[in-house]
């Protein structure tokens, strides 16, 4: 046999072996780590699509959280996890964040994770004290011109939430102070009793405070109207063209697994994501099913990236 045909023999017997793995995938349980605490967001994210997966392949899918730094210790955990397909990550716009706001993290998302498919979008809503005398947009914007450093805003540091409210201050030419908390739920709690005058909030979490009349909710963050709150404007037709702060979360593997079960997990989650029960759940939790395509998924990750540094430099937004 001629050198080269001995160099092509193994590399085609690779070839058959990762195929053939691809196809048998998954024959043991899969780890889907969920790099924040129980309930939040992409828990119930990760909850979803472990369940219809778990359904769909016939294998245990496995929500594993992993808490801590403001979820890069989870995401640092699977970027160093073999790239098998057996160990997954639930991450979002929280990381991209991060790639910027931390001065140095361990991974670098866009080369040491492998996108597998967005899952879902939810949008925020800026929301108010009931004692603060405004109630659009245009009016916030102007009495915070009027008290520039008066006004303060309760939010997670290095969360959607708070580069939401920097990026109010950077397109809106003001300056809100803010507070920071450990979670939403102290943000809800202070904001109610008038500690704090406005914030950006998920719509589960404030929602039933908006019905009560607790707080007023004044816009979406997204660019398009939420379906549950269809009355209420967004901030981009509000008085800010061009703004948008909309939380996504997806699924990723660790760089170097195997396209061919990027691909299969892919077709399985988007299938998954269509379901009339999915829609259902997630739209009770203020969130739509935005499945996409790995190749989509890796732009949509590089440009968020690029996007929230942006505005990271903008405002000067900084994490201690």
């Amino acid at each position: 046999m001629p050198p080269s045909a001995r160099r092509v023999v193994p590399l085609l017997l690779l070839g058959f072996a990762l195929a053939s793995a691809a196809q048998e995938y998954p024959v043991k349980p899969v780890r889907i780590i969920d790099p924040f605490s129980p309930g939040g967001g992409s828990d119930v994210l990760a909850r979803v699509a472990a369940q219809k997966l778990t359904e769909r392949l016939g294998q245990t899918f496995i929500v594993e959280n992993r808490p801590g730094g403001g979820g890069h210790i989870g995401a640092d955990f699977v970027a160093k996890s073999a790239p098998s397909g057996y160990t997954l990550l639930m991450a979002g716009v929280v990381h991209a964040i991060g790639m910027t706001l931390y001065r140095k993290l361990p991974y670098d998302m866009a080369k040491d994770l492998a996108p597998v498919g967005q899952v879902a979008t939810f949008p925020s809503l800026i929301v108010v004290h009931p004692s603060l005398p405004v109630t659009s947009i245009k009016e916030l914007i102007a009495l915070a011109r009027s008290r520039p450093g008066e006004l303060n805003y309760g939010a997670n540091p290095g969360s959607p939430n708070h580069l939401a409210m920097e990026m109010f201050n950077v397109m809106g030419k003001v300056k809100l102070v803010h507070i920071g908390y450990k979670g939403a739920a102290p943000v809800v709690i202070d904001l109610v009793g008038g500690q704090l005058h406005l914030a950006s909030l998920g719509i589960p979490s404030v929602w039933p405070h908006v019905q009560s009349g607790r707080v007023r909710v004044l816009a979406v963050t997204s660019t398009s109207r939420s379906p549950l709150l269809p009355a209420v404007p967004t901030v981009a037709e509000s008085g800010l063209p061009g703004y948008d702060v909309s939380s996504w979360y997806g699924l990723y593997a660790p760089a170097g697994t195997p396209d061919a079960v990027i691909g299969r997990l892919n077709s399985e989650i988007r299938a998954a994501m269509k379901s009339p029960d999915v829609s259902e759940r997630l739209s009770s939790q203020g969130a739509q099913a935005a499945p996409t395509s790995p190749e989509e998924f890796g732009r949509i990750t590089r440009a968020e990236i690029a996007r929230w540094g942006k505005v990271v430099r903008d405002s000067g937004a900084k994490v201690e």
